[in-house]
């Protein structure tokens, strides 16, 4: 990329419940990127599906208790070309774009949707390709995938919305074997929302029936009571590298929506305070966690760590938060990879598989 400034397409906002924090890390990558190296195009799609060709993104006041969003009146409204690297507005005006930055977290953007359209169009674009993308946005599908790698992870139940409604009661004795408390979870959903502490049996209804507003099936997880949270970044396509890891400390009961964006209790501790060996542990987990869903470019990999030592796989996250408070950038930053040339090396990675796979495609 040396001595070439590209057209970067920034993607963001979307469809699913975490569309403002979609909105809020687009905000923070347009203040990393080198305007000597990228010319970039702010693409917001509002809560309806539409596309709009921004300025940028829309701006998180300071003192705001709400995240901002695409609105479905902002901008001029875009379409990407069928088959084709190209923008097209109303008037006609076309726009090429080099690559693609996709930071629609949630369902029809972080699921392998956008990353389909994307193939179909031949544009080159960040992080993980299809089936990677829809296999990290799935929690009970991961977890089939780290078990059968070896991985050690939390004992958990899926639960099926279909199963729900016809035996309740069966889903009651499941947990009960779990034990409480609990936690029920939307499976493809992120940033902690829909996602209840379950503290005895007669929360578990009500948890699992707003886990399913979100998402066909719920994944009901036991509490890791006592472990220590801690993230850990990867980067890289076929030779992937872990970041130090990093502790969440936070004053809630659980590391929730309000605590992640909103809460100024919460901190992050990076490097996190652990052992040599239990940092290459953990390092060695993330990566295996990486390959076993086939991710590519990053991922954000979720543990638990206990004091004796032991650790245990929570869950990945293809398209890791980039607002000024997430986790993985300031990972990669303590790990001597400033937040600038982390959006150069993700940029690599796209251009460097999308090269690989159309020599491929050409025979």
């Amino acid at each position: 990329m040396s001595g070439q400034r590209r057209r970067i397409a920034i993607l963001f906002g979307g469809r699913s419940a975490e569309h403002e924090v979609s909105v809020v890390s687009a905000g923070a990558v347009q203040q990393a990127l080198d305007p000597e190296r990228f010319d970039p195009m702010f693409i917001g799609i509002s809560k309806d599906g539409s596309w709009h060709l921004l300025d940028g993104p829309p701006q998180l006041a300071e003192g705001a208790t709400e995240l901002p969003s695409v609105s479905p009146d902002s901008g001029l409204e875009i379409e990407l070309r069928r088959g084709s690297g190209t923008l097209v507005a109303p008037d006609g005006a076309h726009r090429e774009i080099d690559v693609a930055f996709p930071l629609v977290h949630g369902p029809y953007g972080e699921d392998g949707t956008i990353q389909g359209l994307l193939e179909l169009s031949g544009i080159p674009y960040v992080g993980a390709g299809v089936l990677g993308s829809a296999v990290g946005m799935d929690k009970a599908v991961q977890k089939v995938l780290f078990a059968a790698e070896g991985l050690p992870i939390v004992p958990h139940h899926v639960v099926y919305e279909r199963e729900w409604e016809e035996d309740p009661e069966g889903v009651e004795a499941r947990a009960q074997d779990l034990g409480y408390p609990l936690f029920a979870k939307p499976a493809t959903l992120g940033s902690s929302i829909g996602i209840t502490r379950v503290a005895d049996p007669s929360d578990l209804r009500r948890a699992v029936e707003t886990a399913l507003r979100y998402s066909s099936k719920a994944v009901l997880e036991r509490s890791a009571e006592g472990a220590r949270e801690i993230e850990c970044g990867v980067l890289g396509n076929d030779d992937p590298v872990a970041s130090v890891p990093g502790e969440i400390v936070h004053r809630a009961q659980f590391y929730d929506y309000e605590a992640k964006y909103l809460d100024d209790g919460t901190t992050l501790v990076i490097p996190a305070e652990l052992p040599a060996e239990t940092v290459e542990e953990i390092q060695r987990l993330a990566v295996a966690a990486f390959h076993a869903i086939d991710a590519a470019g990053m991922a954000r990999v979720d543990l638990f760590v206990w004091d004796q030592g032991r650790v245990v796989v929570n869950e990945i996250n293809t398209i890791p938060g980039f607002t000024p408070a997430s986790m993985y950038p300031k990972l990669w930053e303590a790990s001597g990879l400033p937040y600038p040339r982390l959006i150069d090396r993700l940029v690599e990675l796209a251009l460097e598989r999308h090269e690989r796979e159309r020599k491929r495609s050409a025979g």
